[in-house]
C-alpha cells in the first residue's frame, strides 16, 4: 500500500517563510497544501509554473549616475508607479492591464 503522504524538508529564509505563511493564512490555505499545489502545477506544466529568466538589464549603481541620469531613472520609476496605479483602478472594472501597455 502506497503512503498517503511524504515528508519534504527544505531550507527557506525565515522572512520569506513568515511573509508567505501570513498570506496563505489569510487565504485559508495551509503551507503544506500550497506546496502540494505548487508540485502539482510543476507536473501539469512539465516545469516551473512561472518564467525563470535573467533580467535584461543589470541593477543600477546609483552612486555612479550623474544627476541627469538619476533624474531620468526616477522619471521611469514614476511612470511605472503611475501605470500600476491606473492598472489597479481599471482592474476593479475587469479590464486587463495588458491592454494598457500597448498604448
Amino acid at each position: 500500500m502506497a503512503a498517503k503522504s511524504a515528508n519534504l524538508y527544505a531550507r527557506i529564509e525565515p522572512d520569506v517563510k513568515e511573509q508567505a505563511e501570513g498570506i496563505l493564512s489569510a487565504l485559508g490555505i495551509p503551507a503544506s497544501n500550497a506546496i502540494n499545489m505548487f508540485y502539482k502545477q510543476i507536473i501539469l506544466q512539465r516545469g516551473l509554473p512561472f518564467e525563470v529568466k535573467l533580467p535584461y538589464a543589470r541593477p543600477l549603481d546609483a552612486s555612479a549616475l550623474s544627476e541627469a541620469q538619476m533624474n531620468a531613472e526616477l522619471e521611469k520609476g514614476y511612470a511605472d508607479t503611475l501605470f500600476l496605479q491606473i492598472c489597479v483602478k481599471i482592474t476593479s472594472y475587469d479590464v486587463p492591464c495588458e491592454n494598457l501597455e500597448s498604448g
